[in-house]
């Protein structure tokens, strides 16, 4: 089965104005509607379906004008897009409670509450997270609601250029039952058109409608990410289990998933969870169930015990160039059996796309037709993807250098792991703040003053006014004179 459908997905490979994007809110989802999203699918013609970046279900339409294809297409319990990239899907880090730590007072119900307020379908990227844990990225919207330590009160981060590497924190706490209220106003204002910087926008919103705040006390702060492995059946502690599935082509075949939707009816689990990873999680299966669903799973030759290797990897949506090179990466560091467990990886094969992982292999935008597999090799301040800030390890380099690099990184994650908190204790943070960063204004590559650039020998600590003035960006080869200085928000998340 799941051979038939890999060849499906690599031969048959849709555009994404052949697909339809049915918007799961938060990312959460009732087995009813799901079997009702399947049944739709399939009665188009199609065996699987996709799961995108943003919590969403894809499936491809071969001829959006045919007969019957908007009747059908009607009778999705969600709402939904065709041909067109207007609205966007709500993510929320729901899938991660009973999976990973959370804020205390972020349970269930509260983001239930919340995004029941949401009656309207989004035009820009909101996020709903909590930052204690790290399976759902916190920065990837535009509009980003982050968990504070205070009950049902968010930080609102606003990133509306992807360009930009560093989001805006308001200068208040806002509740919970006004997010949407906020949301919605920013929306209105259309920034994108109007080119409104994110104070502008907050101070607007603020004159328009009303709502409640309070006084932020510090700065956001997450502790170090830990990916999880989210597969396979585990223990809560409640005694129940949750099931985390992942097919590594990301094509989910309709009659496995509607078997499953029919179990998780006939055992009363009554939410389905999808995940950024293009995965997703049953919860709340029960003790005495656990052997129907494992006989479910072994009848169809589903196999969750894929390596972490295999898991941790974000790629673009249906982009078969990329799948390609996740499969040869994958399988080169599987032969070192090497660990890369609490690190994440994305194949960046497009411009200007937001990342949130920790090492990022980046097809070189300056590839040719002589040198066309010339990849960069990125990876986050202290491996931390919340940093938002990304440095080279490497650059124009093949394809099969990069899973030995790879291997590096590894390594220089695990060393800096507990070389990261003693030099916590050891040094006074404030003294770290005195490094300046500076960004390159064409790719926006990061000089940080405290890092320096061991790709050009230039050591840690090296202020970038010593920096010779012939250096040149590792990544695009602009001069120094290119660079600006990225200004350190006060506002900005701090790590514990």
């Amino acid at each position: 089965m799941m051979v038939q459908t890999e060849n499906i997905y690599l031969t048959g490979m849709t555009t994404s104005e052949q697909l339809v994007r049915v918007f799961v809110k938060g990312g959460i989802l009732s087995p009813g509607d799901f079997r009702k999203i399947l049944e739709v699918a399939q009665h188009l013609g199609f065996d699987y379906f996709h799961l995108g970046s943003r919590q969403d279900i894809l499936f491809p339409v071969p001829d959006p004008e045919a007969e019957g294809v908007i009747d059908a297409l009607r009778d999705l319990p969600l709402e939904y897009e065709l041909n067109q990239k207007v609205n966007q899907n709500i993510v929320s880090s729901y899938v991660s409670l009973d999976v990973m730590p959370s804020t205390k007072w972020l349970a269930s119900h509260i983001y239930h509450y919340v995004l029941d307020t949401f009656d309207y379908q989004p035009q820009e990227k909101i996020n709903l997270v909590d930052p204690m844990q790290s399976m759902v990225p916190l920065f990837t919207g535009n509009i980003n609601f982050i968990a504070s330590q205070f009950d049902n009160y968010w930080y609102l981060y606003i990133r509306y250029s992807e360009l930009d590497p560093l989001p805006w924190c308001a200068p208040d706490l806002i509740y919970g039952f006004d997010l949407a209220k906020v949301a919605r106003a920013i929306e209105q204002l259309n920034p994108r058109s109007r080119t409104l910087t994110a104070p502008e926008i907050y101070r607007r919103v603020q004159e328009q409608v009303t709502f409640n705040t309070r006084e932020i006390q510090a700065p956001l702060t997450f502790p170090e990410p830990t990916f999880p492995y989210y597969e396979g059946m585990n223990r809560t502690q409640e005694g129940k289990y949750w099931l985390g599935l992942y097919w590594r082509n990301n094509c989910f075949y309709v009659d496995f998933m509607r078997a499953l939707c029919d179990l998780c009816l006939e055992t009363n689990v009554g939410k389905l969870s999808l995940t950024p990873w293009k995965s997703f999680i049953v919860k709340g299966i029960a003790e005495k169930d656990r052997v129907i669903w494992e006989k479910l799973l072994g009848k169809n030759g589903i196999n969750v015990r894929h390596s972490s290797l295999e898991l941790n990897w974000h790629l673009p949506v249906l982009n078969q160039e990329a799948l390609e090179l996740k499969k040869y990466f994958v399988r080169m560091l599987d032969q070192q059996d090497i660990s890369t467990y609490g690190l994440t990886f994305t194949v960046k094969t497009q411009a200007h796309k937001i990342l949130f992982t920790s090492v990022v292999i980046e097809k070189n935008p300056k590839a040719t037709p002589d040198d066309p597999d010339a990849f960069n090799v990125l990876y986050a301040r202290d491996f931390n993807p919340n940093t938002f800030e990304y440095f080279t390890y490497a650059r124009r380099v093949s394809k099969e250098i990069v899973p030995s690099l790879l291997i590096e990184l590894s390594k220089q994650y695990y060393d800096q792991l507990d070389a990261h908190k003693k030099g916590a204790e050891k040094a006074p943070t404030a003294q770290k703040s005195l490094n300046k960063r500076f960004r390159c204004r064409h790719c926006l590559n990061i000089y940080d003053e405290a890092y320096g650039d061991a790709l050009n020998h230039i050591a840690p600590e090296t202020p970038f006014a010593d920096v010779p003035d012939t250096y040149q960006c590792p990544v695009c080869g602009s001069p120094k004179a290119d660079y600006e200085e990225v200004p350190v928000s006060q506002a900005s998340p701090a790590k514990e």
